[in-house]
């Protein structure tokens, strides 16, 4: 296992307070994906370390099995965005990390490390956030893959957001004159 800390990646799906099936189905997990510029610093820690998670679980065998895992979205946490059509994914890498719900929801801070709930409106999937995951290589009954669990989560800087939804705001609106005067 190898542990990575991303800074300043963009944020999509984020499930971090809330642990959620994936199509109705399996086990609940919290989940983020944090996408990663090709080349970045960011990119060569996600590298080293899957290097690193995968030596480690299969030694001299390594190499051979990293190629058959690389660039298939099943069987390993990272992979080039442009093979979803999703806002922001082309031309970036995807780093999709999940937290099982018994371990609890991810750390999720602010940028001062002040503890974040729903109600604060943030992170949201476009903003920029500081992420906290271990890489591990799987060898179980479900196969061989490269995998990533979701530690932390830290709220970097608003960004566009993904859906129809952007971080909760009262800009807009005016003070109103009045009590709380019943109707």
């Amino acid at each position: 296992m190898a542990t990575v800390i991303l800074k300043n990646v963009r944020l999509a799906f984020p499930d971090l307070f809330q642990a959620k099936q994936f199509d109705g189905q399996g086990a609940f997990t919290y989940a983020a994906t944090f996408l990663v510029e090709p080349g970045s610093e960011n990119d060569k820690l996600v590298q080293r370390a899957i290097i690193e998670a995968v030596t480690a679980r299969w030694e001299k065998k390594a190499p051979d099995i990293l190629k058959t895992l690389r660039g298939n979205n099943q069987k390993c946490c990272y992979y080039p965005g442009n093979l979803k059509e999703y806002d922001g994914f082309d031309g970036m890498m995807a780093l999709s990390a999940k937290r099982q719900q018994e371990a609890g929801h991810p750390m999720v801070v602010d940028q001062k490390k002040n503890e974040l709930s729903p109600s604060d409106g943030k992170p949201y999937g476009g903003c920029y956030v500081n992420a906290k995951v271990d890489l591990w290589a799987q060898d179980n009954k479900w196969g061989k893959g490269i995998r990533a669990t979701l530690i932390a989560v830290q709220f970097a800087k608003d960004g566009d957001a993904f859906s129809a939804t952007g971080p909760a705001t009262a800009e807009g609106f005016e003070e109103e004159e009045g009590g709380n005067e019943l109707i």
